[in-house]
This record gives structure tokens, sequence and C-alpha cells, in this order.
């Protein structure tokens, strides 16, 4: 999210001030703060907090577990391997929570949300 949006001399960048702010705030965001409150909250509803690598989860196969960086374009997930398809987001999702389970989370304790429509 905080690439830069300056571009080159030939294809100038847009709204590059505005992006400059945005990279500002999410470097000055203190993360290691909000996974310890994250725990916390966690801890105190009864619940526990998995951190998962999210590499390669946008470009693994839900459905077969392939890896290809060309099984991702933009939103659209298509596997090249099995043919499976589905928004890329839901894809990564799924495999975080695989991820996730495998390291000791419990089914119990998630909850049931489906993707509304845009």
């Amino acid at each position: 999210m905080s690439r830069s949006a300056r571009g080159t001399v030939e294809h100038p960048g847009s709204n590059v001030a505005a992006k400059s702010a945005l990279n500002d705030a999410i470097m000055d965001s203190g993360w290691g703060r909000l996974l310890a409150m994250l725990t916390y909250k966690a801890e105190e509803a009864g619940r526990r907090v998995v951190a998962v690598d999210p590499r390669p989860t946008s470009q693994r196969c839900s459905s077969c577990g392939a890896v290809f960086a060309a099984s991702r374009h933009r939103e659209k997930f298509s596997c090249v391997s099995c043919g499976y398809s589905e928004h890329a987001d839901i894809n990564a999702a799924r495999n975080i929570l695989r991820a996730g389970l495998a390291q000791g989370g419990n089914e119990d304790h998630l909850v049931n949300a489906e993707p509304t429509s845009r």
C-alpha cells in the first residue's frame, strides 16, 4: 500500500500529494501496538489471535494448493493448474484460514461471515 505514486518523467503519477500523505499515515501507524491490543482484546473475550504469514496466500489455489503468480489477475483468481476460479480475496482468505487452523486455531471461535456483493 505504501508504494510510491511518483511515476516516471514520461508517465508522472497522479494524486502524488494525497498518496504521500497516505504513505506517511501507514508507515507511522503502530502495527505492533495494534497486534498487541488485538491479542489483549481477543484473550479478554476468550479468543486467540493466530498470526499467519500472508506469503503467498494470494497466489496459492485454495482448491489444489498450486502456487502460480499467473493465477492472480487483479481481483480475479483462476488457477492455471486446476482451473478453480474465485474472487482473489476470498481465495486468499481461505488459504489464511487453513494456515491459521493448521497452527492451532480453533474452528469453534470462527465468525461465519459470507461475502457481500458490491
